[in-house]
């Protein structure tokens, strides 16, 4: 049943992405096919899975136990507290505060988790950043010095 009701879920989700998705018109054409078919084709297959796991015949679904199933729900908590903090701290600090926790779900130390989020945030800052020059925030604490 389990199943059945994630494929539901999955499939609105599929068919408000695609209807968002649909009238996207980007101001200047650069490219043949346009930044909306990638979404697009993405939330089409979305749709499909969804389709199939609603009507794939299997047994009964045994749910997770509870202690991992409260990991699950605290690691989106987590993200979602990413996503919020992201252009507030910036990317670095987002990302440092969200690998510690997420590290010590796998067993880390403190030192490990602190050293791992540090170099995690740092690195691939200047990865995307400067490397492949993809925009990050920087957070209004680092404006000025990375700007």
């Amino acid at each position: 049943m389990s199943e059945r009701i994630l494929g539901g879920v999955l499939l609105l989700v599929s068919i408000a992405g695609i209807f968002i998705g649909w009238h996207y018109v980007p101001p200047v054409s650069y490219e043949p096919v346009g930044p909306r078919a990638f979404p697009l084709l993405v939330l089409f297959l979305l749709g499909i899975c969804a389709i199939t796991l609603m009507f794939d015949k299997k047994s009964t679904t045994t749910w997770a136990p509870t202690p991992v199933l409260a990991r699950i729900g605290l690691l989106f908590l987590i993200v979602l507290v990413y996503a919020l903090l992201f252009d507030k701290l910036g990317f670095i600090i987002a990302t440092a505060l969200m690998t510690m926790p997420v590290a010590r779900f796998f067993g880390a130390t403190w030192k490990q988790c602190v050293l791992g989020g540090i170099g995690v945030g740092v690195g691939m800052f200047f990865f995307f950043d400067r490397l492949l020059d993809v925009a990050l925030p920087t957070g209004l604490w680092l404006n000025g010095i990375l700007g």
